[in-house]
């Protein structure tokens, strides 16, 4: 098998996008999935990376998700703005009310967009990072798959729940960070059981509820949240926020609508927006430059702000390139070549 290879983001992105258009993705939606893709691996964020290509294709072979849905704008007019993502993944509806999300905060300084009835894969920074590059600030969550057990359970009810964070710097990259309400993403459990190598100690649990290290016995038991009881409230926050306040599928209603683990969940999304501006208005004092004092305080102490380590790579990618193993080379040329007729091989 051939070595590592290097291969520049712009020929990563035309890739990945060949192959969901092989696998029958309208252009435009192939084109928003290749974006959020091809940034997990060039930020160097493996479990959201190239790594979500099959993911992505199984659930388009099992007739779950609509490869030519076309988001669906609903707008009254008011704070909150609705897009049907039609079954479709839920990259091309953010992208479709993006302006008007941005467009409306400015208006009114606190908007919200609802996504429905989309198929989930990707990471929450990107939409918080788009916006917050926009001048905003901004919350984005959904649910997921119920994997978790909440604090003091055994039994799995919660999502992954991821929950994320955006806001606008001068000069800067935004202070943006992403994480999952468990301890960690159900994706890097995946990664550690393709590597045939341990789990960390406190991610997860055995169908009996005993504490395991072995990612198949998690896989099939329960992941458990950060910070105990607090990161399963958090994560219930998320599952009514993004669930029940939507009137969209909840973590345990979107396995059920699958019917199986391995197919990636249908549920709604929700995304908050702020304009900091209007918020300080009257207070005579800049919001951003307010911020940077606490950024400068932080990194001050030696601490790092979150996705320092994901922007550096993203800086040597963009100029070096994105290194891929020669396995993960193959499947792309596979899956470019057979599309989903690629997943029998």
């Amino acid at each position: 098998m051939a070595p590592s290879q290097t291969i520049s983001v712009d020929t990563l992105m035309a890739r990945v996008q060949r192959i969901f258009e092989k696998a029958g993705v309208r252009p435009q939606s192939a084109a928003a999935v290749a974006h959020v893709i091809v940034a997990g691996e060039r930020d160097n964020c493996k479990s959201h990376g190239i790594y979500r290509i099959e993911g992505c294709l199984r659930v388009l072979a099992a007739g779950k998700v609509e490869p030519d849905a076309v988001p669906e704008l609903h707008d009254t007019g008011k704070a909150v703005i609705e897009v049907d993502a039609g079954g479709g993944f839920s990259n091309p509806a953010f992208y479709a009310a993006m302006d008007l999300l941005v467009a409306r905060t400015r208006e009114t300084g606190l908007a919200a967009l609802v996504i429905r009835d989309c198929l989930h894969f990707s990471a929450l920074w990107h939409d918080v990072e788009a916006l917050a590059e926009r001048g905003l600030a901004a919350l984005s969550m959904c649910p997921s798959y119920s994997f978790v057990a909440p604090a003091g359970g055994k039994t799995p009810l919660l999502g992954t729940n991821p929950f994320a964070f955006g806001w606008p710097r001068s000069g800067d990259k935004p202070y943006v960070f992403d994480f999952a309400t468990s301890v960690a993403a159900r994706g890097e459990i995946e990664l550690h059981r393709r590597a045939g190598t341990p789990i960390p100690e406190g991610w997860a649990i055995d169908r009996d509820g005993n504490p395991t290290t072995d990612p198949e016995a998690a896989l099939d038991g329960a992941m458990l949240t950060f910070g105990g009881h607090k990161g399963s409230a958090i994560s219930t926050m998320v599952e009514l926020l993004s669930g029940a306040m939507l009137g969209e599928y909840m973590s345990k209603e979107a396995l059920d609508f699958m019917g199986r683990t391995d197919l990636l969940p249908r549920h709604g999304a929700l995304v908050l927006a702020m304009d900091p501006q209007t918020f300080a208005a009257r207070s005579g004092r800049d919001p951003i430059a307010e911020g940077e004092k606490l950024f400068t305080a932080i990194v001050g102490q030696g601490a790092r702000l979150p996705s320092q380590r994901r922007f550096a790579a993203r800086a040597t990618a963009l100029s070096d390139g994105i290194v891929l193993s020669a396995a993960e080379m193959d499947q792309l040329d596979r899956f470019e070549a057979l599309g989903l007729a690629a997943l029998d091989t």
